[in-house]
């Protein structure tokens, strides 16, 4: 089980333009008082506060670089680590989980990393309103909540109005990565990001990718491997015109 498994998911609806979607589930979850010390002190600095105006990314970091955008952080433990070693790419997190935004935000502080910034609130409605069309230069989601009962499926993030919204943010040539480790998930976000037409499938068969030497393991993924469970992962780019 991953980390991000740990922590209340994303999960798609039709919305809008896309259909209604409601990209989250609140679970009643324990903050410590660390962590809420941190969301007080420290979600004023690094925090993106919600709006309906796409962010200027060179106005949010105070400079020109690539930007990221991960669903779903978790605890942050992965965001943290591929911010540090990707020093000059930005970084956006989105996350409704109170002890994730806290546990990253102590992370932040503790690590002084400078290039990442947090939005707490429905992913969708980040995409819809916050970020420009073609002005992501990659996207990350680790692990989402797989929702394992057949009749819960259907409040699976990966489904194809959502892949379509996330295609229309990412840059010709931008990056989307996946990656789960519940075989019948993976199955499905093969099938579902193989059938947007806007996205190109690095894995030369047309199937899962080898762990890109970005993505940490992390220790639920460790822990996972070590008793057989599987991990797949999906990389895909945006199609240039």
């Amino acid at each position: 089980m991953s980390e991000q498994q740990q922590t209340p998911k994303f999960a798609s609806a039709p919305s809008g333009k896309f259909g209604r979607i409601r990209s989250f589930v609140h679970h009643r979850s324990h903050l410590s008082p660390a962590q809420k010390n941190a969301m007080d002190e420290l979600m004023p600095q690094w925090g993106l506060a919600f709006q309906k105006t796409s962010l200027d990314f060179a106005q949010v970091f105070a400079r020109q670089a690539p930007t990221i955008l991960e669903i779903g952080f978790g605890m942050g433990e992965s965001t943290l680590k591929i911010a540090q070693t990707r020093a000059d790419e930005n970084f956006i997190g989105v996350e409704v989980y109170n002890a994730g935004v806290g546990a990253l935000l102590r992370k932040i502080k503790a690590h002084d990393v400078e290039n990442i910034r947090i939005i707490q609130h429905d992913a969708v409605e980040v995409l819809e309103h916050m970020i420009a069309p073609q002005s992501l230069d990659g996207v990350h989601i680790y692990f989402p909540d797989p929702w394992p009962k057949k009749r819960h499926h259907k409040r699976r993030l990966i489904q194809a109005d959502f892949v379509a919204l996330l295609a229309t943010r990412l840059k010709p040539g931008g990056y989307l990565h996946c990656a789960t480790d519940w075989q019948d998930y993976a199955e499905q976000m093969l099938a579902v990001l193989n059938a947007e037409p806007s996205l190109q499938n690095k894995a030369s068969d047309n199937g899962y990718s080898v762990k890109p030497d970005y993505r940490p393991q992390t220790k639920f993924e460790t822990r996972g491997l070590r008793l057989g469970h599987g991990v797949w992962d999906l990389v895909y780019s945006k199609r240039k015109p």
